[in-house]
């Protein structure tokens, strides 16, 4: 009779942590979108009454790891080409994938820096003691989009020599603000939030790819209150608290 009890329990138990894990969302997203995606995480809960877990980290550590089987629900990527890699993987369904968002890309110098032109005198001159920080260009989307823009503007040869490779964008942002280094490259959403920098130039959107950033479900977990949170991402409400964040909307397809 004991064991019958105990077993009960157990089951109950483990009934009811698999409807807990149901009764919430796990999204996976781009470093870049922490502070927004926590605002419409926090309004879909209030609409939907579900509960929005975020982990947030470089869209390539992320993408990584769903290809892995890690416990997520919803993917966030700031670019096409990591989205395509875990969409190659089986990790996403295909047909969720959609736009939600894009972005800018401006320089960045510590709070009083003064601007400069995105020439290479002008650039070698910024970097003559120290280095340019920059997103890991070969895995990071603000890395791959930074060195597309230097190259187009014909002055990545110019700073390659002087390059601070990072993990993610946030890191780049930290850097520069703390004054560690003289100049990084960032989104424009980043230099928003971040008082202890100073943009010190635009970089023209003509320069680099366009900056999408996608959603979609993953392949592995089942959860219904997914679908609801990634239509919430293109709804009016959510839309409209990207923007406040300095988010572009008008270019998602």
């Amino acid at each position: 009779m004991i064991r019958r009890v105990l077993v009960s329990f157990l089951f109950f138990c483990v009934t009811a942590t698999a409807a807990a894990a149901q009764s919430s969302v796990t999204v996976f997203a781009a470093a870049s979108l922490q502070e927004v995606m926590e605002e419409i995480g926090a309004a879909y809960t209030r609409e939907s009454g579900v509960p929005v877990v975020f982990s947030f980290a470089g869209t390539g550590t992320l993408a990584r790891q769903i290809e892995a089987g890690a416990p997520a629900d919803v993917f966030v990527s700031a670019d096409v080409a990591w989205m395509d890699y875990v969409e190659k993987a089986g990790a996403v369904r295909p047909d969720t994938i959609a736009g939600i968002a894009s972005n800018s890309l401006v320089l960045v110098g510590p709070e009083g820096s003064q601007k400069v032109e995105l020439k290479v005198p002008d650039l070698a001159a910024l970097l003559s003691d120290g280095r340019l920080a920059i997103a890991e260009p070969e895995t990071v989307p603000a890395g791959r989009y930074g060195k597309a823009a230097l190259e187009a503007l014909d002055v990545w040869q110019g700073v390659s020599a002087n390059l601070a490779p990072m993990e993610n964008v946030r890191i780049v942002l930290t850097s520069v603000a703390r004054g560690d280094v003289p100049a990084g490259l960032v989104y424009r959403t980043d230099a928003e939030i971040e008082p202890g920098v100073e943009v010190i130039a635009e970089i023209p959107a003509t320069a680099h790819p366009d900056i999408q950033y996608l959603a979609a479900l993953t392949g592995f977990r089942a959860n219904p209150a997914a679908s609801g949170l990634l239509a919430f991402f293109g709804a009016s409400e959510a839309q409209e608290i990207l923007r406040s964040h300095g988010f572009l909307t008008d270019k998602v397809d």
